[in-house]
């Protein structure tokens, strides 16, 4: 079998050695080459590449979640195929949500030795991914969440914090979160965003819209989120958006999402829907989006699709 590791060496926990150990563990059983990442997207076209010559089998992405959409993404040019290379991850950031939604450990020397094991076993399961799309811009898959408004806006704060030099932690999450709540007082209020679902009444006045493809929406340290709990890999897309956003129904709104055992947040302000196949979420005023963690610019309207079986991955 022949295998590429892609390797982003800026990821938060990515070390030489964690590459070194993973490089010589897999050389022992395939046909490795090793790829380190130069530039923003280089994973997509390591991938896009590897995908193209047909002579690769396996694709392992060891980075964070951002490293492991471009990979995604550069697999997925063509769109699915039964003959693409199956896609292995070895968390390597500071949250690896996809990575743990499938049930890896979150530590990337324990995740080898699963991956080992996995690939030992040809144990593999094939997955459904999220697709969005905006007018004049390529398609962009996404493998566990995408948003569009407020919880985008955080994650532009936070990229924009970490090209200062700050590190990515979940306390950096969190500040720039509180920071970017009482920065946005006026769509807290009024939220931009319509819903549109085909064969239902639009649902005007979202201010935050967020897209999920699997549970958790994302971990607050070791904590999970839940944004939508019912999201799996393998149904279409869940949808979890709020109508209004004050401190006192945020307070209220966190236990929710901390607790495995509900059923989700409820409430007057919260607008949430199950393994939708397709939607649209539209802003009069541009907004930030953004997929798996990488925020992507803003946009005035965003299409999206859940594409079911669309990739398969050792497990």
């Amino acid at each position: 079998m022949r295998a590429l590791l892609v390797v982003n060496p800026k990821a938060t926990t990515t070390s030489s050695r964690t590459k070194d150990v993973l490089a010589h563990a897999l050389a022992s059983d395939l046909k490795l080459e090793v790829a380190a990442t130069g530039y923003r997207g280089h994973a997509r076209d390591l991938a896009r590449d590897a995908a193209a010559s047909g002579t690769v089998d396996l694709v392992v992405a060891l980075g964070g979640d951002g490293t492991v959409n471009e990979v995604v993404n550069g697999l997925l040019t063509e769109g699915p195929s039964e003959h693409l290379p199956r896609l292995a991850v070895v968390p390597g950031g500071s949250t690896n949500v996809f990575a743990r939604a499938l049930g890896l450990p979150n530590d990337p020397v324990e995740a080898t030795g699963a991956l080992l094991d996995a690939l030992a076993a040809g144990s593999e399961r094939t997955i459904g991914l999220g697709r969005a799309a905006t007018e004049g811009l390529p398609e962009r898959w996404f493998t566990f969440t995408a948003g569009f408004g407020f919880d985008a806006g955080v994650v532009g704060r936070v990229e924009q914090s970490r090209r200062s030099g700050r590190r990515s932690t979940h306390t950096l999450y969190v500040d720039q979160a509180v920071r970017h709540f009482f920065g946005e007082r006026r769509h807290r209020r009024t939220g931009p965003i319509t819903l549109r679902i085909p064969g239902v009444e639009p649902v005007d006045g979202l201010v935050l819209s967020i897209v999920a493809n699997t549970s958790p929406w994302t971990f607050l340290g070791t904590r999970p989120v839940y944004a939508s709990p019912g999201a799996g890999f393998d149904t279409d897309l869940d949808l979890f958006g709020l109508t209004r956003m004050t401190a006192a129904g945020i307070l209220r709104t966190i236990p929710q999402l901390l607790d495995a055992s509900a059923v989700g947040p409820r409430g007057k302000h919260v607008v949430a829907y199950h393994d939708l196949a397709e939607f649209t979420l539209h802003s009069q005023e541009t907004l930030p989006f953004q997929v798996d963690g990488d925020h992507l610019g803003e946009r005035n309207e965003v299409s999206f699709s859940g594409v079911r079986r669309a990739l398969r991955v050792i497990v």
